[in-house]
């Protein structure tokens, strides 16, 4: 998943950092808060051992301050509008708050504690005030709106055209068109919208932490791997609980759990954990949150003059309407139920052999995919672990990068770090010429959210003439590393490592000239789930997966395996995605005004589009965080859309060769460099020589013969 600060979001374009304050007394600069000098630091990353809490504030105020007055310069210019003194302007204004914004909700998502947190409640509803501020400035407005008018008689470069049209459009579907009172109601839906969205992801950190699986009985930790084991105990020891086990609903924790624990009774009540979070009735219950969000969310659309809330985010996307995402997810929908329900038949098949006397449930999948995975591919997942230890599948990213791009990937020894865990990279092209820093973030902690992102601590841009290189951050949830056993990944978290390193590179590759970019969300996967294909290519496989007590390459039998299993669970992986998705597009279909209960919604949802009872969700809706809290909200199909073009373009690889340098020159010049900076579509037109087709996706996930 690729993360934009959500300071930085202005309806889908990167521009101005900003937090209003207005009922804040004037702040005195401290010279020694770090965000009020230059970073005097290496490749002048942010100086994070010096950033403490207290400097957060005061630095959004002032960033506040300054920001303001740089928009009422713009706005009450007397000179006539040109791209320079209005929309450069625009794009360079709010350098502090840009600062403390990118190093603030980064950490607030992988290294929070209670300051950022309660930081984060007091600033998000002024930063949206803010927003609302600059996007309903009515003198800036005309500004912009007089260049957009004239923009054919404007002597512009494609990116500064691209850019102009979009801002206008974007200040339009912000409420710049909206008179008097309605836009007053506009600043308040977004002021409790920005207030529910933080108490929603706060919430699911907080169920997320709270449980814990505690396991003091050896016997019920028969069948799982030792390593695993080892994790448990280890996690036991750092919460002062010597001598049992630990599980916990991070993912990394509970699925080797799930597949592996012959406990039945144990599995459910972990996966039960895992599919009530936020919705006991509690302080942390996000019901609530979740209703009105949606209620808001349809309410604010209505105003802005769109049908519902989908239809207002899909109008700047490559899907344009809710009929185009609802026509591809059946289209996938439709053959993935049919083979789920194929899946659930072998499992029961042997479930029933061994002389098991229940129906199998949602917390029983994976124990029995499992089990059926060995029977028909005669392939365990711990046969498989010993070839991915997490360095050596790093190693493997960056060497598909190199044969693809030319670029090298250096340890930086002595840099600040976000994290103790992180670890710092220099980036460079193959003739030396500097790309930026990568930061990688693998191992779950309590201060970290759940999943796997990528984001920026610095973006790319020009400033002045000089190229400032981005800071981009990797964060994962990986297990920990024990003291007998290093991390080592399942297969899918090495696809995981991939993935987000797809991002990664998009960042580094960046040729924009502005901060300002304007990337259409359904295109954002595409750089991030093309490279997941090279994850288990048998060419690739033998350049990283090595065992990793004898350095032995994987051999040649369990790379069979992995290829002749990669149709495996592929039923339930597409339902249990595609569920969640379709979800998320009827809770953002709803026209306003809306009243619902979300347990019946979820419930009726599901019962609509024929979920068989054996799978849950992907993401059940009070831990739903990427369309509640995470910029998602009527875009989780987005997934689905990049994977129709994911698998298109990796088609032309496979034509030429996956390591094919040609191909790789275009995959960079048109798609990765440009992006936010050309028109999605026709980008990827640029690549393939045609808009894409669905038949490859269908075909890579087994859905069609």
């Amino acid at each position: 998943m690729k993360k934009a600060c959500k300071m930085l979001l202005i309806s889908g374009f990167i521009g101005l950092a900003i937090a209003g304050c207005k009922n804040k007394p004037a702040v005195e600069v401290d010279n020694t808060n770090p965000f009020f000098s230059v970073y005097n630091t290496p490749f002048n990353v942010p100086p994070f051992e010096k950033i403490l809490a207290k400097h957060y504030m005061p630095a959004f105020v002032k960033g506040m301050a300054d920001g303001r007055q740089e928009i009422k310069n713009i706005s009450n210019s007397k000179s006539t509008p040109t791209f320079e003194n209005t929309i450069e302007a625009f794009d360079k204004s709010g350098e502090i708050l840009s600062k403390v914004s990118f190093v603030f909700f980064s950490q607030a998502t992988a290294n929070t504690n209670d300051s950022i947190q309660k930081i984060e409640v007091e600033v998000s509803p002024l930063l949206s005030a803010y927003r609302d501020e600059i996007l309903l400035d009515s003198a800036l407005f005309i500004r912009v709106k007089s260049l957009y008018d004239s923009k054919e008689k404007l002597s512009l470069t494609p990116e500064q055209g691209f850019l102009l049209e979009n801002l206008y459009k974007n200040f339009v579907r912000n409420g710049a068109l909206l008179k008097g009172a309605d836009k007053d109601t506009l600043k308040k839906l977004n002021e409790k919208l920005a207030i529910l969205s933080v108490n929603f992801s706060q919430n699911v950190l907080a169920e997320t932490n709270k449980f814990k699986l505690v396991i003091d009985n050896s016997a019920d930790l028969k069948g799982l791997p030792q390593s695993v084991i080892n994790g448990a105990a280890e996690r036991a020891k750092k919460d002062s609980l010597g001598g049992k086990w630990v599980f916990t609903t991070q993912k990394p924790s509970m699925l080797p759990f799930l597949t592996y624990d012959e406990n039945r009774a144990m599995r459910k009540k972990l996966y039960d954990a895992y599919l009530t979070r936020g919705n006991h009735g509690d302080k942390l219950d996000n019901k609530k949150v979740l209703e009105n969000l949606v209620a808001l969310r349809a309410e604010k659309a209505k105003l802005l003059g769109f049908k519902t809330h989908a239809d207002l985010s899909l109008d700047n996307r490559m899907a344009k309407t809710p009929a185009n995402v609802y026509a591809l997810l059946n289209q996938v929908w439709i053959p993935a139920l049919k083979v789920a329900g194929e899946e659930l038949k072998e499992m029961q098949k042997i479930a029933d052999r061994e002389g098991i006397k229940y129906k199998i449930e949602p917390s029983d999948w994976w124990y029995f995919a499992e089990k059926l995975r060995k029977e028909k591919y005669n392939l365990d997942d711990n046969e498989l672990r010993p070839y991915f230890k997490l360095d050596n599948v790093r190693e493997g990213a960056f060497s598909v990068a190199n044969k693809l791009y030319g670029v090298t990937f250096t340890p930086i020894a002595d840099i600040p770090l976000p994290h103790p865990d992180a670890k710092a990279f220099e980036v460079k092209e193959t003739d030396g010429r500097p790309l930026g820093v990568l930061y990688m973030d693998f191992f779950t902690r309590a201060s970290k959210s759940q999943g796997a992102w990528c984001g920026e601590y610095r973006d790319h841009k020009w400033l002045d003439g000089k190229e400032i290189n981005p800071v981009v951050t990797i964060v994962c949830n990986f297990n920990n590393p024990s003291i007998e056993t290093p991390s080592l990944l399942s297969l899918d978290d090495a696809r995981t490592l991939f993935h987000e390193f797809g991002h990664g590179l998009q960042g580094l590759f960046s040729i924009n000239k502005y901060s300002t970019t304007n990337t259409a969300q359904d295109i954002v996967e595409l750089p991030s789930q093309i490279m997941e294909h090279w994850a288990t290519e048998p060419e690739v496989l033998k350049m990283y997966a090595k065992n990793y007590k004898t350095g032995e390459i994987i051999p040649d039998s369990l790379i069979a395996k992995i290829q002749n299993s990669r149709f495996f669970n592929t039923g339930f992986d597409n339902v249990e995605l595609l569920a969640a998705s379709l979800l998320d597009m009827d809770y953002h279909t709803l026209e306003a005004p809306v009243n619902i209960d979300i347990e019946q919604f979820e419930k009726d949802h599901l019962q609509k589009i024929g979920l068989i009872k054996e799978i849950e969700p992907r993401y059940r809706s009070t831990y739903f965080l990427h369309i509640a809290s995470d910029g998602y909200d009527a875009g989780y199909y987005c997934y689905t859309w990049a994977a129709e073009l994911d698998n298109d373009a990796f088609e032309a690889f496979k034509e030429k060769g996956i390591f094919d340098k040609a191909t790789a020159e275009s995959f960079r010049k048109n798609i990765l460099a440009p992006m936010g900076i050309t028109d999605a579509e026709q980008s990827f037109i640029n690549f393939r020589g045609r808009k894409p087709v669905i038949e490859p996706l269908l075909k890579h996930r087994g859905l069609i013969n």
